[in-house]
């Protein structure tokens, strides 16, 4: 073979062996380095808009919920790797502890008790401070997440209502009234908070893990509904429902098979579907929670379609629509395009 032959032989071979080994990121949809690059610029805007308080709220630094969304914001920032101490974020980190610390109340309640929605925002900071506790560093600091963490669990306890469930605000300021996603935002902050060494009592856990079952349509073979009242199965809480499930560590519970096909069919199936309501982001957060956690095949076909959409409608500077706000849908999308980081242990496998 002449070197001439040997050299078209060789651009052959190399052409080949590229669209072999290129081909599947095209498929894909979008490379890492489109994934990483919305990632920075979501996370950045987040900075940008964060308040001088440490807080955000559903516009940015202004808007409604400033403990839900300080928290949700919070651990997308802890999503990159970064803590309270170290990393790139780690000043937005703390002016964010800051901020949630000084919303503790005396009676545990991480909020403002006149908010129609407290609930949300003390869950929603308490996963938060869980998270950053484990990382903390400085002594006198960790004594001070200790107190309000440990009475912020004190009062989830006392909020919960007879039934098992958490309502908006608390059982005794709403009547006794529960809903499925306020539970559901409750159980995943007192796993943080077990996970993280705090004490958490058991009988409050089982209590809610048995209100989700009371919720479960036909064992969960038509969703979760809105409450034990009613309401028809819903698809984001039923996502949130397995999610709080693989929490509490039922994987095998009869409820979570039936559940998950549920899920497969109203929601793994309907990805790329743009006339969503305004719980897709919310849906999605958890769902992918649960895909993550059952890995190999599961994951990557949903990874697939999930990712692409995602990356297609970030801004162009950086931040998501949708929901509950600009900062609710940031918050959400990058902690679950953050998920295989593995930066904090409540969304590990």
């Amino acid at each position: 073979m002449t070197g001439k032959n040997m050299t078209r032989w060789t651009r052959i071979f190399v052409f080949f062996a590229a669209a072999f080994f290129i081909a599947p990121f095209f498929a894909f949809g979008q490379s890492d380095d489109d994934i990483n690059r919305v990632i920075s610029k979501g996370l950045d805007w987040l900075v940008a808009n964060q308040g001088k308080r440490g807080n955000w709220g559903t516009n940015g630094a202004d808007g409604a919920y400033p403990s839900a969304m300080t928290g949700m914001a919070g651990l997308a920032l802890l999503s990159e790797g970064s803590t309270a101490t170290q990393g790139k974020y780690a000043p937005n980190i703390r002016n964010a502890v800051d901020y949630l610390l000084k919303k503790a109340r005396k009676n545990g309640l991480i909020g403002d008790d006149n908010d129609d929605h407290y609930t949300y925002g003390h869950g929603f900071g308490l996963l938060f401070l869980s998270q950053v506790y484990g990382e903390e560093e400085d002594e006198s600091r960790r004594e001070e997440l200790i107190d309000v963490i440990t009475r912020a669990v004190k009062f989830c306890g006392l909020a919960q209502t007879k039934a098992g469930g958490w309502g908006y605000v608390s059982a005794k300021d709403g009547n006794d009234f529960d809903e499925g996603s306020t539970t559901i935002t409750q159980v995943q902050a007192l796993r943080g908070c077990r996970n993280a060494g705090i004490s958490v009592p058991k009988e409050v856990i089982e209590k809610a893990i048995t209100y989700i079952h009371k919720c479960s349509i036909k064992d969960g073979a038509e969703g979760v509904q809105y409450n034990i009242q009613g309401g028809g199965g819903r698809p984001p809480i039923s996502a949130a429902a397995i999610a709080c499930l693989f929490n509490a560590g039922e994987y095998d519970d009869k409820f979570v098979p039936n559940l998950l096909k549920y899920c497969d069919r109203t929601l793994g199936a309907n990805i790329t579907n743009k006339q969503d309501d305004g719980h897709w982001h919310y849906a999605h957060y958890y769902f992918a929670q649960v895909k993550y956690r059952q890995g190999d095949k599961e994951w990557k076909d949903y990874r697939e379609k999930l990712f692409k959409r995602l990356v297609s409608e970030a801004g162009s500077d950086g931040a998501w629509s949708g929901g509950t706000g600009r900062v609710y849908a940031t918050a959400i999308n990058l902690t679950i395009l953050q998920l295989e980081k593995g930066a904090l242990p409540i969304y590990m496998r």
